[in-house]
Parts: C-alpha cells; structure tokens; sequence
C-alpha cells in the first residue's frame, strides 16, 4: 500500500473544519473520512500482483547508443490497472525516464517502451519491473514487483574506427610499392626488375641476371610483406586496467586501440587473435575469419572488467608461448608503470622478443601532464614535481624496453589507436613480422 501527495493535501484540507469547529472530535471525525475513502481508493484499485508482465529480448548495443527495451503488460483481472511503471534497471543502464504512465483495461494487454543509453561498457541487467496501481480517486495505491529479468549487452563504443579508412588507404599504399628494400625477415618474394641506384646488392638475382643480354644489366627481387601473419592482442585485466583515465577506466582505451588494429590487420590478411588475462585468462578469441572477427572481438570484450589483482606475467608470457608456434606479432596492452613492469613484465620479455615482435601500447594519463605544469600555489607545485617524478620513472622504464628490443607505443585514450595502427604499418613496410 501507498499514499499519495492527493491524500496529504485531503488531510491538510481539514484544517478548514477544524477553525469552524475546534475540538478532539473534528480532527477525529476529518481523519476518520481521509481513512475511510483511502480504503476505499486502495480497495477499487486493480490489483498490480495478477498482472502478467513479459519482456522482449532486448539487442545488444554500443556505448553511447540508444537501446529501446519493451514491457509487456497482461491484465487478466475484472478491473483496470491504472498507475505507473519502474523498470529495475541500475543506474548505468542510463534510462531516459524513470517511470512511466500504466493504464491497462481488464482483460487487455499493453507494451510500454523505454529507452537506455548505457554509461558503461558491460552486462546491464534488471530482475523484476514494479506496477504501482492507483485507485479512481488518487488517494492509494497497490504496489507489487513482478519478476522480469532482462539484460542489455553494452558493447565497446569503438570510437576509433573513425581512423580506419586512413589507414586502410596507407595499407593499399603499402601494398602498392614496387618494392621492399629490405630482404629481412618476415618478407617474400614478389617480382623481378631492373636494377636501379640505391637497391640493396643483396636483392641482385645472379641467376636471372646471367640469363638476360649483357647489355641489360642486372636484376634484383622485389620484397613485400607476407600476409596470413599472426598477430595476437593480449589486454591486461589487472589492477592497474582499473584506473580510469578521463571518464573511463584505462581497459576501455585498450580495447578501442586493439579494434582499430584488428580491423586494420585483419584487412591486410593477417590471422588475428586476442587474449585477456591478469592471472588467470578472462576471455581469448582464436581461429576466427575476417568477416567474423570484430564480432567476436566486441562480443568478448564487453563483459570484461579489470581486476584489482597484480597481473600474473609469467603465466602471460607461457601462455603466449604455448599458443604461438612461430614468429608472429605480440602487442601487449598494459600500462607502462615502473613498480609492475620491473617486477612482473621485465623478467619474461626477454624470452618473449627472442621468438616474437613485442609491443607494448600503454594508456597515458593526459591529467598527469597538466598536474606537471601546475606552478599555482605549494599544493600545485608538490603535484608538478609528483608528475615530473612519474614522467622520468617512465622514461626510464621506455628506455628499458626498447633496449630489449621491444617497441613501445604510448598516447591518450584518444591518441593511442591511431599510433597503435601506424606503428603496425611500419613494422610490415620494414618486413619486420
């Protein structure tokens, strides 16, 4: 049962009797009539418990996007249900309107529809829907909540495919060149041509050479980057994921940098693969076709959440390891902090660069630059110097790696996945997958 602001205002409304006629009986009497017509508001009320109530299956959706989600109401009762509605739905979910109107006659069925526009990437789910039936006077109402399970899929937005009809041009461009001057690992063989000043001498074909009239001079091969290369995306779930940098936490930005390169990878022909783990493995994608990949990458990246637990490098670098029986291209999506890479990712690196071409893309902290160029007052300047402190530990830690030969690509959530893509574009220009 519940009373309404009608029932409130009925009552204050006795103060009106009570001034004519002062005395314990009017206020009993006036409260007496507000009681007597509220039960008999609640007992003319449909009851909100016969109502059978139905939810249809709702699409999974991008963050950001708007997701319609439909309640169906059956009212088998002799009377009409008149009300509102409230849909358990978590904050996040980002429901427009919170309640909605309900009227629904006896014997009939109706559909309300809302609409979500999610706040975070994951599962949204909701256990029941509650009908609050008003009586023909206002003053009461029933309330019951109706189990209705529901769940919305929020899928990553992917902001970043904005950048990939670029850099699917510079992949046609790659693809394009006459040559590739490098005869390293990592390349084959493509066409025959003329020799021309500045060709690498190891590109000269003897044999083709020894064939052609002496006056034509020689002939060198042609290079291009092999296709059908693996690349396998490995996303840190640990602790250091759950930081947020803006408005996000620091797993987001990873997994938009990781789609722009799957697509783009994937377009160029090479075997794409993605692993999520901290110490344990949290979701692995592996075997699937261009045209299925994005699917199956966003379908398994959504419910993903970081963990706040120190990520298990070892069992990272073995899993790797395991999976991977040739050269192929690691690109770890991590954050590049001093206190987990020298103790966890630094010991196995070395192992995982002597068989594989390691990157890793690390999620920088925009906030960090500002709070560096704070000068305002103690307080600021003890946060500059706390920054610049983080900057060198940084630098120290870049310095580290790339004396192992690893590659290391850092930026904005925003910057990130472009940088991603083009250092991969520039690792297959050099034949170095």
């Amino acid at each position: 049962m519940a009373l309404t602001g009608r029932t409130v205002l009925l009552a204050l409304a006795g103060v009106v009797p009570v001034a004519l006629a002062p005395g314990w009986g009017t206020v009993l009497g006036w409260a007496a009539v507000v009681a007597v017509l509220a039960a008999a508001d609640l007992a003319l009320a449909g009851s909100p418990r016969g109502l059978r109530v139905e939810r249809e299956p709702v699409a999974a959706v991008r963050l950001g996007e708007p997701a319609q989600v439909v309640v169906v109401l059956a009212n088998p009762g002799r009377r009409r249900v008149r009300g509102v509605l409230r849909d358990g739905w978590p904050p996040s979910a980002g429901a427009a309107t919170r309640r909605l109107a309900v009227d629904v006659p006896a014997g009939e069925q109706r559909r309300f529809v809302s609409t979500l526009r999610p706040t975070r990437r994951g599962d949204r789910r909701t256990a029941g829907v509650t009908v609050r039936s008003f009586g023909p006077l206002g003053l009461a109402a029933r309330q019951a909540t109706s189990p209705a399970p529901g769940d919305l899929r929020v899928l990553p937005s992917f902001a970043s495919r904005r950048h990939l009809p670029a850099k699917l041009a510079r992949l046609r461009e790659l693809d394009g060149l006459a040559t590739v001057h490098v005869r390293g690992q990592g390349t084959e063989f493509d066409s025959l041509r003329d020799y021309v000043d500045g060709d690498d001498v190891r590109s000269i074909d003897w044999r083709a050479t020894a064939r052609r009239q002496a006056d034509r001079g020689l002939v060198v091969r042609t290079w291009r980057p092999e296709r059908d290369r693996r690349v396998l995306l490995v996303l840190d779930t640990s602790r250091t994921a759950a930081a947020r940098v803006g408005d996000a936490p620091r797993l987001d930005a990873a997994m938009d940098a990781a789609l722009l390169l799957a697509a783009l990878a994937a377009r160029a022909g090479d075997r794409v693969d993605l692993l999520a783990m901290d110490r344990r493995v949290r979701g692995r994608v592996e075997g699937i076709g261009r045209s299925s990949l994005l699917p199956a990458l966003v379908a398994t990246m959504a419910p993903l959440e970081a963990d706040l637990v120190e990520a298990d490098w070892a069992a990272v670098a073995a899993t790797v390891l395991h999976r991977l029986s040739r050269r192929a291209l690691v690109v770890l999506l991590t954050a590049v902090e001093s206190a987990s890479v020298e103790e966890g990712l630094l010991p196995v690196l070395p192992k995982l660069a002597a068989r594989h071409q390691v990157v890793v893309a690390s999620v920088t902290d925009p906030a960090v630059a500002r709070l560096a160029r704070g000068r305002g007052d103690a307080y600021a300047v003890y946060g500059a110097a706390a920054a610049e402190r983080a900057a060198l530990e940084r630098t120290a830690v870049v310095a580290e790696l790339t004396r192992l030969g690893v590659e290391v690509v850092e930026g904005a959530p925003d910057e990130l996945p472009p940088r991603l893509s083009d250092r991969y574009l520039a690792l297959k220009a050099a034949g170095r997958l």
